[in-house]
């Protein structure tokens, strides 16, 4: 049995009066893919914001790669987030960016030396299909290309877990396609992805672990599917 990346145990969400989760408990496998799904307002990006340390918790504990988020300092936030990628639904670049420089971004909070910003950097638009494009602006990509730069820059630090979400949201079939084989290629290398979408035909299309929310509760998890 692979470690678990992620745990969740009775964990609440209040803003004011409102739960926008409450009593979510679940964990995620090393190399584990997995569906955030539900309607709109359900809860899944602030589910995926508490994993990624962007909001804490009202009531309960989320551990990720064994920090507890609640006890997260703020000195403690970029080395976290070295492990965590984050493939966020408005994906927009920085357009004064190559696209080299925008993937190694990450890289500078590590000080990494600029032979293996060359190495890393260079491997990730390689695997993201974009090898030969690393000396042009986000003015002269596509929408598809420009994704799959936000998703080479999100594992160019090689973390261990991969949020995403509605990655899909404003591709067209075809690219939606391919941007969820590289996610597939992604998790085959050892990395947790956990995509947050609504989108049930590629959620058929590329089956996998499921978690449904419904008024910020967990409606249904069929892990054992998968197991």
């Amino acid at each position: 049995m692979s470690a678990s990346v992620v745990r969740l145990f009775q964990v609440g969400k209040r803003y004011s009066e409102r739960y926008a989760l409450k009593n979510v408990s679940f964990s995620l496998r090393e190399g584990e893919f997995v569906y955030i799904t539900g309607v709109s307002g359900a809860g899944k990006s602030t589910l995926l914001k508490l994993l990624f340390a962007m909001e804490r918790p009202s009531e309960g504990q989320v551990v990720v790669n064994s920090s507890d988020i609640s006890r997260l300092g703020k000195r403690a936030l970029p080395g976290f987030r070295q492990r965590v990628g984050f493939v966020f639904q408005d994906f927009k670049l920085l357009p004064d960016l190559t696209v080299f420089d925008y993937v190694a971004l990450p890289l500078d909070v590590r000080k990494t030396s600029a032979a293996d910003v060359e190495y890393r950097v260079n491997g990730v638009l390689s695997l993201v299909g974009l090898g030969d494009r690393g000396n042009d602006y986000p003015t002269s990509l596509s929408g598809g290309e420009q994704q799959r730069v936000a998703i080479a820059r999100s594992v160019v630090s090689r973390p261990s877990l991969l949020l995403a979400d509605e990655p899909t949201g404003n591709l067209d079939s075809r690219n939606a396609r391919e941007i969820m084989s590289l996610f597939r290629e992604i998790c085959s290398m050892g990395t947790t992805v956990c995509i947050a979408t609504h989108d049930e035909f590629l959620m058929n299309e590329y089956p996998a672990r499921k978690i449904e929310l419904e008024q910020g509760t967990i409606l249904s998890d069929n892990r054992a599917e998968f197991l």
